[in-house]
């Protein structure tokens, strides 16, 4: 369905940093008028990221947004109060009003598990958020200190680093987490372990919930990086979001994707306006 040129039964997966928000500083100036597009055609945009449910709440609220949104690669679905649909059966109440469906490993079993995988592997250089404080986190990500608390407030996915990984140290971590029912990919900024769960099984499951109202709805994914991929492998519509990431392997991966010409919140903003604009005759 089309209204005035623009597209009214679109629903919009996003991945956050390097994607809508910019990587360095974390803003999304640029994304503006995509964003108010969004809002003035009613069309909902679902935050997916390996971000906390405590920093993607401050978010989600900056952006105004009441649409569900995906926190820690997939690890849970979130339905806010306010949410404009009726959130699932199987979902749990919050405490704040919202309701939350967990899909990932708890947090305490996965990190316990990356410093196993280190004793292991015999590399000490392996370190996860739950080894450092809120200063090393800050120092790491460029974030504020009361930012960095949030990012620690971790509930399935533990982010970590290690120094210079090959191909190598990345098979051996893989397999050391497959061992335990877990899963290795790389983000923006940080190696993550999780077990569980994907951005693609959320976003599944997300699809379903918006077309059991909506039936005609499809759905487009925006992303940048190796964790977004699985996000990308379930859209209609996938667009990787150019980044100082070689492309090539996961543009081959995901078929009839889009790559945008800028990166960031530049990219992402004309990504989605061309999204939202079809020919009233197609």
């Amino acid at each position: 369905m089309t209204r005035g040129g623009q597209r009214t039964d679109l629903v919009i997966f996003t991945d956050l940093d390097g994607t809508l928000l910019d990587h360095d500083t974390y803003g999304w100036g640029p994304a503006v008028e995509a964003l108010e597009r969004c809002r003035e055609r009613g069309v909902p945009l679902v935050l997916v990221s390996s971000k906390t449910r405590a920093e993607m709440e401050l978010l989600r609220k900056a952006l105004g947004l009441d649409w569900p949104f995906v926190p820690e690669n997939g690890g849970g679905i979130v339905f806010p109060a306010g949410c404009p649909q009726a959130p699932p059966a199987e979902s749990l109440p919050d405490g704040g009003g919202g309701h939350v469906l967990h899909l990932g490993v708890p947090y305490d079993v996965v990190a316990r598990s990356l410093r196993e995988i280190r004793e292991e592997l015999s590399r000490p250089d392996i370190r996860g958020f739950s080894d450092m404080g809120a200063g090393e986190i800050a120092r790491l990500t460029g974030l504020s200190p009361e930012d960095a608390g949030r990012a620690a407030q971790r509930e399935y996915d533990e982010p970590f680093v290690m120094n210079d990984p090959g191909k190598t140290d990345l098979d051996l971590l893989e397999r050391a987490a497959q061992e335990r029912g877990l899963q290795v990919t790389a983000g923006g900024r940080f190696l993550h372990l999780f077990g569980g769960c994907d951005k693609g099984k959320a976003v599944s499951l997300l699809t379903d919930w918006f077309r059991s109202e909506r039936p005609a709805v499809r759905t487009a994914g925006l992303g940048d990086s190796p964790n977004d991929l699985p996000m990308l492998m379930r859209v209609d519509e996938p667009v990787l979001v150019r980044s100082s990431r070689p492309i090539g392997d996961m543009a081959e991966a995901v078929p009839g994707i889009r790559i945008t010409g800028k990166p960031g919140p530049d990219g992402w903003n004309r990504a989605v306006l061309d999204l939202l604009t079809v020919s009233v005759n197609a």
